[in-house]
């Protein structure tokens, strides 16, 4: 299937995977490659656009990051933003040099007449994060947007299909910045939605039937989103060579684990069930740190998986439900830094017997995810499940992991969700109790307590690349944190996280 493709040139900036995000929005399919990617593998890749990314670099250092500047030599529209303008004007004769005024955050701006800017008002608030600027503009181009404290806030070269702006049309503060976006990928670009569910799903089946054949496929069903969705996936290319484990680490939600073989019993997908939670909790002994605690329970996982293999005959290949935020956030999938690990990702350990590792879904974000997974026919309960992540209660757990705090945190949580269930509120986008190292003095009855803080945490968004925290109703808080204290032996404090992402991430560690 031959699909319009666009390139993002990856500088590191923390809202590049927004970018790729907003471009898939629009039916077009995208990839983000770091700005080290050859001219020749961006030959390869065959790109109807590009987008350049905002990056941490300054342009006119001696160790600012270059991507190849044959790309303005494939004569394909470019999009500059914030670093990537910068880019373009350095590498193009243009000049730029340390802002006068720092511009961060809510920043109105004034645009003249432009594709980039069809059926939008003359101005309109933009969200800014730069301290260096353009001084001079490269030959072509012309300014067509400023603020009060930058004048070259936006810049085209019509005849070229070159545009750059120093503000961040990807991100929610920005007003039309969805509609900057459709301009240049339709108007100017000129590129058409062919990104569909129906052409994703057709696609994936036919890419794992390829790939697969007549071997043995083994998956790590977590009982989330992501693994029953490749469960579904790969039963309709596989069929009977899909062999599907699910390992109970101990770690997971109140009576989670036989709601997960519900679930997939009523999704008719074949499952086996292995209680590990002995091993993984006696590996995570004394382990405090978040980093070796997510390589603990991704190394455990694989080592259960071959153990079940062998049991079965050989198999050849290990399937995964990792996702496209999953690769990028480990470091993987472009220039940006490593966030967090992701125990799906990195690759197969030389210990196990498996030949190669099957990820689906690797260049999907999650709502593309759901609904393929509409489209495979699975249960809506199952498609709009509460994210959990893959080391489950581990990373909720502030420092190292007991049988009593796996107690506290299940128990908390089960109460956050039942009391969420039960009020005329919409769920958040995600949800869930963590269990704080912090111990404080309280009272309860007439008695001295000194027990442990528990921390809810609620956020809203669209994509998880970020989000805001969910005001819940003070009545409501209330009610969960008297249930909590009350019923949850070893916790006599509630706090509420009110941070959003960024600065924090959604998960605690």
């Amino acid at each position: 299937m031959g699909l319009n493709k666009v390139l993002i040139i990856d500088f590191g900036g923390q809202y590049n995977l927004l970018i790729a995000r907003r471009v898939r929005e629009c039916g077009i399919y995208c990839e983000l490659k770091s700005y080290r990617t050859s001219i020749d593998d961006i030959k390869a890749f065959n790109p109807s656009a590009i987008i350049l990314t905002g990056g941490h670099g300054t342009i006119f250092d001696s160790n600012a990051p270059l991507a190849s500047n044959e790309i303005f030599s494939l004569g394909i529209p470019v999009l500059g933003i914030c670093y990537g303008l910068q880019f373009m004007m350095h590498v193009l004769g243009g000049k730029c040099k340390k802002a006068e005024k720092r511009e961060y955050g809510r920043t109105e701006l004034y645009i003249n007449n432009n594709a980039l800017f069809d059926s939008i008002p003359a101005s309109f608030i933009s969200w800014m994060s730069h301290g260096v600027e353009v001084e001079s503009l490269a030959d072509g181009f012309e300014i067509i947007a400023h603020s009060e404290s930058c004048k070259v806030a936006a810049v085209a070269d019509d005849k070229k299909k070159f545009y750059g702006v120093q503000f961040h049309p990807e991100v929610n503060h920005t007003e039309y910045g969805m509609k900057i976006i459709e301009n240049f990928l339709f108007n100017i670009a000129k590129i058409k939605k062919d990104w569909l569910i129906s052409n994703i799903k057709d696609k994936c089946i036919q890419d794992c039937k390829e790939k697969i054949k007549n071997d043995k496929v083994l998956l790590a069903l977590s009982g989330g989103v992501d693994s029953s969705v490749v469960a579904a996936l790969l039963q309709k290319a596989v069929g009977g060579n899909l062999i599907c484990i699910f390992v109970d680490h101990g770690l997971l939600r109140l009576n989670e684990a036989n709601e997960v073989m519900t679930a997939m019993q009523k999704a008719n997908v074949n499952v086996k069930k292995i209680d590990a939670s002995k091993i993984f909790l006696d590996a995570l002994k004394g382990v405090s740190d978040p980093e070796k605690k997510r390589k603990i329970i991704g190394n455990e996982f694989i080592r259960v998986f071959e153990h079940e293999a062998k049991k079965i005959g050989h198999v050849k290949y290990l399937a995964q439900g990792t996702i496209y935020p999953d690769i990028v956030e480990s470091g993987l999938g472009g220039e940006s830094v490593t966030i967090k690990s992701h125990h799906n990702v990195g690759g197969l350990p030389s210990c196990v017997d498996f030949d190669e590792i099957i990820e689906p879904l690797k260049y999907l974000f999650k709502d593309e995810v759901r609904a393929l997974g509409v489209a495979l026919g699975l249960d809506k309960d199952i498609v709009s499940r509460q994210p959990f992540p893959g080391p489950g209660l581990a990373i909720r757990i502030i420092g190292d992991i007991t049988e009593d705090k796996i107690r506290i945190v299940q128990k908390s949580d089960f109460i956050l969700r039942d009391e969420i269930k039960k009020s005329n509120i919409a769920p958040p986008s995600q949800y869930f109790t963590a269990l704080t190292s912090m111990r404080s003095v309280g009272v309860m009855g007439d008695e001295r307590t000194y027990d442990y803080a528990v921390a809810i945490r609620a956020v809203d968004t669209d994509d998880f690349m970020t989000a805001k925290f969910t005001c819940l109703p003070f009545p409501l808080l209330d009610k969960i944190s008297t249930r909590i204290v009350s019923e949850v032996k070893g916790v006599n404090r509630v706090l509420y996280d009110i941070t959003s992402k960024p600065p924090a991430t959604v998960e605690f560690e």
